[in-house]
């Protein structure tokens, strides 16, 4: 029982070697930065931005999660601990 506790914890769920929270993450980014930047560029500039701009730097990105969550793999939870005591506003100095 012990094993498949701290299996469950040490190799948390992941989509294309990257932990499941950071890749929807990196998409929800990514997306809201395409949208951000076609619209912009759309109504400012009058010129459509491809959109296999934003595919290409979604996979780039992608590959290095994937590299950095390789060597620690627990870096979405680090990530959502920080977050968390973002929200609460915790002082940084106790956020060590």
């Amino acid at each position: 029982m012990k094993q498949q506790v701290l299996k469950a914890l040490a190799n948390p769920p992941r989509i294309f070697y990257v932990p499941y929270s950071l890749a929807v993450l990196n998409f929800v980014v990514q997306f809201i930065v395409f949208i951000a930047i076609y619209v912009s560029c759309l109504v400012f500039l009058g010129v459509e931005v491809p959109p296999l701009l934003f595919l290409i730097s979604v996979m780039v990105v992608h590959m290095i999660l994937a590299v950095y969550s390789r060597v620690d793999p627990q870096l979405g939870q680090i990530l959502s601990a920080r977050l968390q005591l973002f929200k609460r506003k915790i002082p940084r100095r106790l956020a060590a």
